[in-house]
């Protein structure tokens, strides 16, 4: 057994907490290179920590070949052992948050605009409710700017759109939202007897959210990102049914955007072929493995008043 093994080194001298957590990212995600993603780590710091915790531990965690690496059977059972640890990280670190800072009275969270505009004021409500003394305030921007408030530590929670959801964050699923494709009852579109195609709809100028929503996210990771040109780039979901109403043109928009107008006749629902369009809607947060205190309860309002998908 080699000299910085286990059996002769204290654990504080040669467990890297970076190290488990990458072994628990692998086996969530299902190999080295997307477990390295997850965390933010790169591959070559990746492939080389896995080799020295293998070497400290004595035995192989992972099975290597030309189609990938699989966890082995030690590897399996210490992966185990490695979630135990990280949980116990997590509860050290929000126990001493809250020594720190012993009652919330402040909690700012961050949503893109569907969320915001559809779902966070009855989750708001319901928290105001059972947390009488807690201030809440909500910052609305797109997924992208969402991510970097999480990220820089401005809010404490993120409510996204995009499926483009970093390694570096912690994230859970809220519900699925579903994509409609929406036009003017006066649009062509609006007398098509067959449905539409990923391939006509991805070569059609459509009315789009801006770089960075979720929405559009969505859209270019179900049709691809090689698609027609916008006949407008607009900050809201409601200025692109306003635009579509008036005729300017189709647009893809969350199911909670556009029902009202649907239900009213102002816009048309097209069929689609193919692959549905979806997108998760997902809460993230920066840190421990699970939010305490103010944004934990907000997380689990959320999760259990979200509409069923």
């Amino acid at each position: 057994m080699v000299d910085d093994s286990p059996a002769r080194l204290p654990a504080h001298k040669w467990l890297e907490l970076s190290a488990v957590r990458l072994l628990v990212a692998i086996a969530d995600a299902g190999s080295v290179s997307a477990g390295a993603r997850m965390i933010g780590m790169a591959q070559s710091n990746s492939s080389r920590a896995m080799a020295t915790l293998e070497r400290r531990l004595g035995y192989p965690l992972l099975n290597r070949s030309t189609r990938g690496s699989q966890l082995t059977t030690e590897g399996v059972l210490t992966v185990e052992w490695a979630r135990e640890i990280l949980d116990a990280t997590d509860r050290f670190a929000a126990g001493a948050a809250a020594l720190a800072s012993p009652a919330d009275t402040e909690l700012v969270v961050g949503a893109s605009m569907t969320v915001a505009e559809y779902l966070v004021p009855g989750w708001l409500s319901t928290f105001r409710h059972e947390c009488k003394d807690v201030q809440t305030t909500l910052r609305i921007n797109n997924s992208r700017r969402v991510i970097e408030g999480v990220r820089s530590g401005e809010l404490a929670l993120g409510f996204i759109e995009t499926p483009d959801v970093p390694g570096d964050v912690h994230s859970i699923r809220i519900m699925t939202d579903h994509l409609t494709v929406v036009v003017s009852p006066e649009h062509p579109w609006a007398a098509r007897t067959e449905p539409l195609t990923h391939e006509v709809l991805a070569s059609t100028p459509l009315i789009e959210r801006e770089d960075g929503s979720g929405t559009r996210a969505a859209l270019d990771a179900t049709i691809g990102t090689e698609r027609a040109r916008p006949i407008a780039e607009l900050n809201s979901n409601s200025a692109i049914c306003l635009s579509v109403m008036a005729g300017l043109g189709p647009a893809v928009l969350s199911n909670l955007t556009v029902q009202g107008a649907l239900r009213a006749g102002r816009l048309l629902q097209v069929p689609i072929t193919g692959p549905r369009l979806e997108r998760d809607l997902r809460c993230i947060w920066f840190g421990v493995r699970r939010p305490v205190g103010a944004a934990g309860r907000l997380l689990d309002i959320a999760l259990k008043t979200a509409p069923a998908s």
